[in-house]
């Protein structure tokens, strides 16, 4: 089976992937009803599209229904590449935390408020993007975070800002640390507002728990590529991938191939086409294997 699911990117919603939960029956009513900055709910706009919000939540294909599911990206990164290799055998994907902070001090005369005594939300905000850019660069194994976007007000140099907020997000392939990263950055952000007497609200959105990929797919992919005669090794996704989703219906497994300079997401990102041609080579050789089986390739 071929499937070409719609809306995988990121969107004002909060949520990614919304053909690939939908088959997996990971898309719910909750996230129908989340609105952007517009106040337009998820829902209404897929209708709007021309989609069936209601069939959208009723088409779920059932748990286990997949022999195996196997998809091919290109890597998004710079590791392929700058290590020489053809194929990336992915072993995770990683969780998706999202981070919606607001700060809201009070508006002050920049030249008569003494520097003790502001409740200056920008520089609480501004805190707190080097506490979140700190427990990225301290995960122990595969983490990130950033932070996408940051606006304040009112925006004038002669006044104190009142009002900031921030969007940030951390991902990893270890769910452990994205609980503790979670707590670690509210406490660190909530204490330097606190000092600077600025009000803190903190929302969080899960795009997606960390998912393993299958092992014995994975086996069957580094297998696919001894035989073509294409180096290949294990690496995890920090990207999220509407194979995440599908590992609720079967055994999952993924199949990078080089990204150049590891640009993503820019006018800059470009694959070799030869690359490209040694990925669909693994796919259709990952899959003969993964067909010849009798049973489902995770239950060996």
């Amino acid at each position: 089976v071929v499937v070409d699911f719609l809306g995988e990117e990121a969107n004002p919603f909060g949520v990614s992937c919304v053909g690939s939960r939908s088959i997996a029956g990971l898309l719910d009513a909750e996230h129908l009803e989340r609105v952007d900055e517009d106040g337009r709910r998820l829902g209404d706009v897929m209708t709007a599209f021309g989609l069936d919000p209601a069939a959208a939540l009723a088409q779920a294909w059932a748990p286990g229904s997949l022999h195996g599911y196997v998809e091919l990206h290109v890597e998004q990164g710079p590791v392929l590449q700058a290590s020489g290799t053809s194929i990336g055998v992915v072993t995770a994907i990683a969780g998706i935390e999202r981070l919606f902070a607001r700060f809201t001090g009070r508006a002050d005369h920049a030249g008569t408020m003494p520097m003790t005594m502001r409740h200056d939300a920008l520089a609480a905000a501004a805190a707190s993007v080097v506490a979140i850019e700190r427990e990225g660069c301290g995960a122990p194994v595969h983490g990130v975070s950033t932070v996408g976007r940051f606006e304040s007000g009112p925006g004038a140099f002669n006044v104190v800002p009142d009002e900031a907020r921030v969007w940030a997000e951390m991902r990893s392939t270890e769910g452990e640390w994205l609980t503790g990263a979670r707590r670690r950055v509210v406490d660190a952000i909530g204490a330097e507002a606190s000092q600077r007497g600025v009000d803190l609200v903190v929302e969080w959105l899960n795009d997606q728990e960390p998912v393993r990929a299958d092992p014995l797919v994975q086996d069957v992919i580094g297998t696919a590529a001894d035989s073509l005669g294409l180096t290949w090794q294990a690496i995890p996704s920090g990207a999220g991938h509407d194979a995440a989703h599908l590992a609720h219906l079967g055994p999952m497994g993924m199949i990078f191939v080089p990204s150049i300079g590891g640009r993503s997401h820019c006018p800059e990102e470009l694959s070799e086409t030869r690359d490209i041609a040694e990925g669909i080579h693994v796919l259709a050789a990952t899959l003969a294997q993964m067909d010849a089986r009798p049973d489902p390739v995770g239950s060996a």
